[in-house]
């Protein structure tokens, strides 16, 4: 049986959030490493593939007649984007899909960190309800109603964060040194400034750029001393985007409050990573998530309905919606 499809996430991640693949295309589910995807690829017209995992060799999309690589989500950088550009094979992915999830996500991570609900709940159970309950009292913890919200990338992502915290009546400012859409940005009174400016002014960083060398360790020691000894940081993003190292050494001189990071340099993240290596008061600021920032069941379902709409698109002979590149 010839394959229209090779997808490399199992049928049961459609199924469990209510979409269901085509049924009038031949579709091959995969792991990247079985042995038989090569050939498969030779036979395929389309690859479904999530945006998280490692990166997929250039080769394996050599000598294919691929119509299009369809990422389930927004994120193309586990794809040689040169090789594929040469071979001539389209990729597209699904903007915006997890908008909320991340809106609320990020939110969530703000309030969490700045009145330190994660942490109360661990002295808690360690028998310290008194203890730390004064101290919380004593330090006159802020929430996040009338902070400043310094957004880094206001991108699709990036601009639907920024909503989020200015519905709760945060200020904005931003950073974003390739801006498409000035006007939604104006319409929360949000303010551009270089990256200096935003660390240094902001209570609440959150970052929303894709993982290229322009930002591979964008947020390093230099740029974390830069923000205030109150200020928390969020990275949503991509693991490379923040140097982990310095990221750790910060959280263990107190030098920001606390950080949330859901995305790691290796994912899953070794036990060696800096940040899994923090002790006492460090690691209590430390909010660690497993890249699922974006991951709701309702985003999922959006990704999924949307991909495969794309993919019967294209093998009926249409163009490529939202192609990358």
């Amino acid at each position: 049986m010839s394959i229209d499809v090779i997808c490399l996430r199992p049928e049961a991640d459609f199924i469990r959030v209510g979409v269901t693949p085509p049924k009038n295309i031949n579709i091959a589910y995969r792991k990247p490493d079985d042995a038989d995807v090569p050939a498969l690829m030779k036979q395929a017209r389309a690859v479904v593939m999530p945006a998280v995992g490692p990166k997929l060799p250039a080769a394996l999309f050599e000598g294919t007649a691929l119509k299009v690589v369809q990422i389930t989500g927004a994120g193309v950088d586990r794809l040689d984007e040169a090789a594929l550009k040469k071979l001539g094979i389209p990729v597209a992915n699904v903007p915006g899909g997890s908008n909320s999830a991340l809106a609320e996500y990020t939110t969530s991570c703000a309030s969490v960190l700045l009145r330190r609900f994660a942490w109360a709940d661990a002295e808690i159970k360690k028998g310290n309800y008194i203890a730390f309950r004064n101290r919380m009292m004593a330090d006159n913890l802020a929430g996040i109603d009338g902070a400043t919200v310094g957004v880094v990338g206001m991108g699709v992502i990036g601009i639907a964060v920024a909503h989020a915290f200015h519905r709760i009546g945060c200020n904005i400012v931003y950073f974003d040194p390739a801006l498409r859409d000035k006007t939604k940005a104006d319409a929360m009174n949000a303010r551009g400034m270089t990256l200096d400016e935003l660390l240094k002014t902001a209570d609440v960083v959150t970052l929303h750029v894709p993982l290229m060398p322009a930002t591979t360790n964008l947020i390093g020691a230099k740029q974390l001393a830069l923000m205030k000894p109150e200020a928390v940081l969020i990275n949503g993003a991509r693991g490379g985007v923040v140097d982990e190292a310095a990221l750790a050494q910060a959280l263990t001189d107190k030098s920001i409050a606390g950080a949330a990071v859901d995305v790691y340099s290796i994912e899953p993240a070794p036990g060696d990573n800096p940040l899994l290596q923090l002790q006492g008061e460090a690691a209590s600021r430390l909010l660690l998530t497993p890249h699922v920032a974006g991951v709701t069941r309702q985003s999922a379902a959006f990704l999924f309905k949307v991909s495969w709409e794309n993919v019967q698109h294209v093998l009926s002979g249409g163009t490529v919606a939202h192609r990358v590149y």
